[in-house]
């Protein structure tokens, strides 16, 4: 069955943001493709850094320190959840619209929303209106985050058919590491604008939506999609070496979630996030508690730092080696090591092995993150390129439902053990035993992952219509 059709023609006589428009030209390197998914992902990254506006968030009108009126850290805890959901939502429901106006509109759309959201904030904060925050970065930043999250992913697959997890490995590493610019920027920005009557975040918002707006949209203005047929010089599917699991048939966004594939794949990445996100958001206080009167907070702060390095990191290499060794391959050394880790963390921290013990959830951090990165691929091999942005969007939900359950089992355990008189220092051993179990369910999950049937790939006049 032939590829995806994209539009061909004239692109010079389409309108600006259309997908026609987008189409590359001769000569147009494919390498120019990767730089404008990062100026977005680098940018929606900034979500990971969020939580640097809570504290002065709570003294806006204190100022120096909170007063009766500021809001509290838990009214402020939800503008960051509120970005997650709609994440999640505009992921998931705007694949449709996606895969039909084309990554330009998408990006250009996310730019509006997640800068726009940063303005609407900024106002929040002036006006000392929370429900604004909610709306603003909230809400809009939300969908911003969502949009600019998958658009550019779908079209670095159709660039890179020969290196796929490569490609979105690139783009998702921007996302993991843009709080490593956010966080020292934002704080600079506050200290830059801080004076006697405002606390600076306003002012910082300000400058960053803007920011972000512009390096986002240069991202939407770079961007291009490859010609009818198209392919890298040299390359054929079957040059690929990864058997019978990568189809060069393709399949309906609507008819993948008819596909027990769909299902299994979203219960691999669940999986995978839920194992490593409730670690990485307790990873300061695990560190401490385990290690008592050794470890500082200085030392906890600079274990989260490794982490987040090491997050970023496994999102590239871990998607790379995915090529090589194939995606299902991938996602079982995830499993099979992450949980052989997860069992021997309790023993490092009980026999004092800090070394050890920073060393497995490094590892086990590189396959979080590359859960994230390896996952768009491996939906790309199994059902086909035309319309894996929306069915990747779709698959977010797993993401969305991971980063309440990851979270709930490491701090209830933790708490229903503390109360049962449990020393501080072993109540995470429960936690981490469960996480091993989890993650041997994903192995069995992604046993289960076969090709897809026949019957639900598209013919080759549903693909020239874009059925």
């Amino acid at each position: 069955m032939s590829s995806i059709t994209e539009p061909s023609g004239n692109s010079g006589s389409a309108p600006f943001f259309s997908k026609q428009a987008t189409v590359a030209k001769p000569g147009f390197s494919r390498w120019m493709v990767p730089p404008a998914a990062l100026a977005v992902h680098l940018c929606i990254g900034q979500a990971y850094a969020f939580s640097v506006f809570n504290g002065p968030l709570t003294k806006v009108i204190g100022i120096t320190q909170s007063s009766a009126d500021d809001w509290s850290l838990t009214s402020l805890g939800w503008i960051f959840s509120l970005a997650i959901v709609f994440l999640g939502l505009s992921a998931a429901f705007a694949g449709k619209w996606l895969e039909r106006v084309g990554p330009r509109r998408t990006m250009f759309t996310a730019a509006c929303c997640f800068g726009g959201g940063f303005l609407v904030s900024a106002l929040g904060v002036y006006l000392h209106q929370i429900v604004l925050l909610y709306l603003g970065y909230g809400v809009i930043g939300g969908i911003g985050l969502g949009l600019g999250y998958v658009s550019p992913v779908s079209t670095l697959i159709r660039w890179f058919p020969d290196r796929r997890g490569m490609a979105t490995g690139m783009a998702i590493m921007g996302f993991g590491g843009g709080a490593m610019i956010a966080a020292p920027l934002s704080v600079a920005l506050m200290n830059h604008f801080r004076s006697a009557t405002s606390i600076g975040v306003a002012e910082t918002f300000v400058v960053l939506g803007i920011a972000y707006f512009i390096s986002m949209t240069i991202g939407a203005l770079a961007i291009r999609v490859p010609p009818a047929d198209w392919k890298p010089a040299g390359w054929t599917p079957s040059a690929t070496g990864q058997n019978k699991m990568i189809s060069r048939n393709h399949v309906h966004i609507d008819q993948a979630l008819k596909t027990p594939q769909f299902y299994l794949i979203w219960l691999v990445l669940f999986l995978n996030v839920t194992a490593g996100i409730g670690i990485l958001g307790q990873a300061s206080v695990m560190i401490q508690e385990s290690f008592k009167d050794t470890v500082t907070a200085a030392a906890a702060a600079g274990f989260v730092g490794l982490l987040s390095l090491f997050n970023m990191g496994g999102r590239f290499v871990w998607a790379s080696a995915s090529d090589w060794i194939g995606r299902k391959n991938t996602y079982f050394i995830f499993f099979a090591l992450g949980a052989v880790l997860y069992y021997l963390v309790p023993g490092f921290a009980a026999s004092g092995h800090i070394a050890l013990f920073v060393l497995a959830y490094c590892v086990i951090l590189t396959m979080y993150g590359g859960g994230f990165s390896t996952v768009p691929a491996y939906l790309a091999d199994m059902f086909g390129t035309a319309f894996v942005g929306g069915i990747h969007g779709r698959l977010l939900t797993a993401w969305a439902a991971a980063g309440v359950a990851g979270p709930v089992l490491v701090n209830y355990i933790r708490a229903y053990e503390v109360a049962q008189g449990v020393a501080k220092a072993d109540a995470y051993t429960m936690t981490v035993h469960i996480m091993a179990v989890l993650l041997v369910v994903g192995f069995i999950c992604n046993l289960l992952i076969k090709r897809v049937d026949d019957k639900h790939h598209m013919s080759d006049a549903q693909l020239a219509k874009g059925a």
